[in-house]
């Protein structure tokens, strides 16, 4: 949610009402329970929190964002809008802790990407504490439902829940840099009216939903003053990985498109909490991922691309999708043709997505238990797409989380990809040889 549409307030007794912005609506006209819409997120900390002290000071955070506190409102069958309801509190406690037993993180793991936090009840997030025998530490599992929250939204609440737990304020981040506008270059890639490749099928599971893999890797290294980005690196790694996979696959070679969320919202006290990315789509001819291509021109031309997208103001899913919820007609009859226009709009949706959070801007320091040693984030991968791209970097680490649809792929694909995703970005770096 962000500051589009301020809350209203109502007589005495009645909490304030706050309509679902574009992003919120639309993912909640498409929502799926077999590939729910969940953002999963784990930090890793060397010590372990206390459970009171972590409960109270995630309340404490709630309350100094009370956007987060919102739940979905019932509404009649001819309601116009889909409505957030901001309460008071929380209506349940949504800190957890597992009972420590062996395999308890992957069961967490799973459990986020099966089962979403519930919209009818506040907060749509759940944070669930995972310690194992012989392991040192903990782990704080974050499952994030989409449809009303962020990945840097629930990393803003998790930082302050960190700063009140400690009892160390830290000074605001700076806002991310942008670029100013400027035009795309000469050579922009392939029409966005031109089909892009879907990545191929490999052995899809018989379980629906989604699967995940999580690795560290190293930054890629770049050259003093290169005209390019870890983010334009990352790009391009996706893109090669992606055009790999389908060649061998068998699949005919096809234009690439990766939808890149773009945050501009600044990261201090003030940031404002929901879904506040807008998505730009990168593409790539297929020309430009045949074999034997140039490495360093790629990259180039990828940070040509990435700087004019990020400079271009737009709404947060185009003009298009801002049309299409408009509330002139009952929002029942709105999701019904949003999902039919979905079904349609398969062959020209985009081909993957990398969501690059970046370096982490807060600690995450929780005191006693230290801060944060690892974090992975992972955006929801339903079909069409199937496959999504997330990393985050933190104490000098890459931290990927490489997410899949398994009506698409199955556990062996991830591991593949994984592979091949590894050895490209490996090749962007300016150590390769």
């Amino acid at each position: 949610m962000t500051a589009t549409h301020p809350a209203r307030p109502y007589a005495a007794g009645r909490l304030p009402r706050v309509p679902f912005p574009v992003v919120d609506e639309v993912d909640r006209h498409c929502a799926q329970d077999a590939e729910p819409s969940t953002i999963h997120i784990e930090v890793h900390l060397p010590g372990r929190v206390e459970e009171d002290r972590l409960r109270a000071a995630f309340t404490a955070s709630l309350a100094r964002f009370p956007r987060a506190l919102m739940r979905e409102r019932p509404r009649g069958p001819l309601a116009r809008r889909y409505e957030w309801e901001l309460t008071d509190g929380p209506d349940r406690d949504p800190v957890a802790f597992l009972p420590p037993a062996p395999g308890a993180l992957d069961r967490a793991r799973a459990a986020s990407l099966a089962v979403a936090p519930p919209l009818t009840l506040s907060p749509p997030l759940r944070v669930e504490v995972v310690e194992e025998p012989g392991r040192e530490g903990c782990v704080l599992v974050f499952t994030v439902h989409h449809t009303a929250l962020d990945g840097p939204a629930c990393l803003r609440l998790a930082a302050t829940a960190a700063e009140i737990y400690s009892g160390r304020s830290l000074p605001p981040p700076s806002a991310p840099a942008r670029p100013a506008a400027e035009p795309l270059p000469r050579h922009s890639g392939p029409s966005a009216l031109t089909r892009p490749a879907r990545v191929a099928a490999g052995t899809p599971d018989t379980v629906p939903g989604n699967g995940q893999l999580l690795a560290e890797l190293p930054v890629p290294r770049r050259e003093p003053g290169a005209p390019y980005t870890v983010n334009d690196q990352l790009m391009v790694a996706t893109a090669l990985t992606v055009a790999d996979w389908n060649r061998r696959q068998g699949a005919a070679e096809r234009p690439l498109r990766i939808t890149m969320p773009v945050d501009d919202r600044t990261r201090g006290p003030e940031m404002p909490i929901g879904n506040g990315t807008r998505l730009v789509e990168v593409g790539f001819d297929a020309a430009e991922m045949a074999a034997g291509r140039d490495i360093a021109g790629l990259l180039r031309l990828t940070a040509e691309r990435t700087r004019a997208l990020k400079g271009q103001q737009r709404p947060q899913l185009g003009r298009s999708t801002s049309l299409l919820t408009t509330p002139l007609l009952p929002v029942a009859v709105r999701a019904a043709y949003t999902r039919g226009l979905r079904v349609l709009a398969g062959p020209w949706t985009s081909t993957t997505l990398l969501s690059n959070v970046g370096r982490i801007p807060y600690p995450l320091d929780f005191g006693d238990a230290g801060s944060s040693q690892a974090l992975w984030i992972s955006a929801p991968a339903r079909m069409p797409r199937g496959l999504t791209f997330t990393t985050a970097s933190t104490n000098g680490r890459l931290h990927l989380a490489l997410r899949w649809s398994r009506t698409l792929l199955g556990d062996e694909d991830g591991e593949a990809l994984l592979g091949l995703f590894t050895r490209h970005l490996a090749a962007t770096s300016s150590e390769a040889p």
